[in-house]
């Protein structure tokens, strides 16, 4: 069953949130407006999961809002990273930037710590820590920092124990920023849309996996090839996705996301399309890749 508070919190931020050292497997209980709500914390295992795509405009912050939403929906606790000086995942979680005090850029510079930047949203088991326009200033940063691959591995150290996966929204490049993203990140889910050139940008993302598995990060696999904006009527599409299945064999997801306007509405209004409109086929279909997700994870684990 769906375990979805369709209202916003109003609990207090500065209330205790989540442990800041590793917490057994336990209730929790939130006080929000005089109720109590009893919350799950995390296991020990924790998945971190970056959503990466260098070729921009094929869904990459849609399915990681909507994939973290969907996976925090069926009662698992996630957190999710935007880590795109962009900020839409930020926004279409509830957080544009007016309401951002602090962001991932403070706790990779060493401001704050992460922690203090995680805030909550309006499904009681996901929560977010957002970005700025500020994090553009952290692809030049890093460069000459000490470790420089492993600013946001090292950052999210101190609250993985805390949420049982942690999904990235990564930026449409291959900078320094993405770099840190797959070196933190046990799996890669890419979206991609069925059109050819979007055969070469996940060539290119695939040889940078391998790159990075090789240097800094040997667990780092990829979790799922996700079609998004999907369009059945085409040969194009049905050609596309065959290829690409042929080279990622059962890495390639059996759910395919619809283009859908009310998936493409959500974000305006600061939800997840599944308390948008959980019965529009977008919706839908992200819970579908969700349960496909975790099924995967579960075989692997087995």
């Amino acid at each position: 069953m769906s375990y979805i508070c369709a209202q916003r919190s109003l609990w207090d931020h500065r209330a205790q949130v989540f442990c800041t050292s590793p917490c057994p497997r336990e209730s929790m209980v939130r006080r929000d407006s005089g109720r109590q709500t009893n919350v799950l914390t995390a296991s020990a295992m924790t998945r971190i999961v970056a959503v990466a795509n260098q070729k921009g405009g094929v869904g990459k912050t849609t399915t990681a809002i909507n994939l973290a939403a969907s996976v925090a929906s069926k009662g698992h606790r996630v957190l999710l990273v935007d880590f795109d000086p962009q900020g839409n995942a930020s926004s279409g979680v509830g957080y544009p930037r007016a309401k951002v005090e602090l962001s991932v850029y403070d706790a990779l510079v060493g401001d704050v710590a992460i922690g203090d930047v995680i805030r909550p949203t309006d499904i009681t088991t996901l929560f977010v820590a957002p970005a700025t326009t500020d994090l553009v200033g952290a692809e030049i940063e890093l460069i000459t920092a000490d470790r420089r691959e492993r600013i946001l591995s090292d950052a999210l150290a101190e609250v993985t124990p805390n949420f049982e996966y942690i999904v990235i929204d990564c930026p449409p490049s291959l900078g320094m920023l993405t770099l840190n993203a797959l070196v933190a990140a046990d799996g890669v889910v890419v979206p991609m849309q069925a059109e050819y050139f979007a055969l070469e940008g996940i060539s290119s993302l695939s040889s940078t996996i391998e790159r990075v598995r090789a240097a800094y990060n040997p667990r780092l696999t990829i979790d799922g090839v996700l079609f998004t904006m999907y369009d059945a009527r085409t040969n194009l599409s049905a050609q596309v996705r065959g290829e690409v299945q042929s080279f990622f064999g059962d890495k390639v997801f059996d759910t395919l996301v619809p283009r859908n306007v009310r998936l493409s509405e959500a974000p305006s209004h600061g939800k997840p399309a599944l308390l948008y409109d959980f019965r529009s086929p977008g919706a839908k279909s992200y819970l579908a890749v969700a349960d496909e997700f975790l099924a995967r994870l579960k075989r692997v684990a087995a």
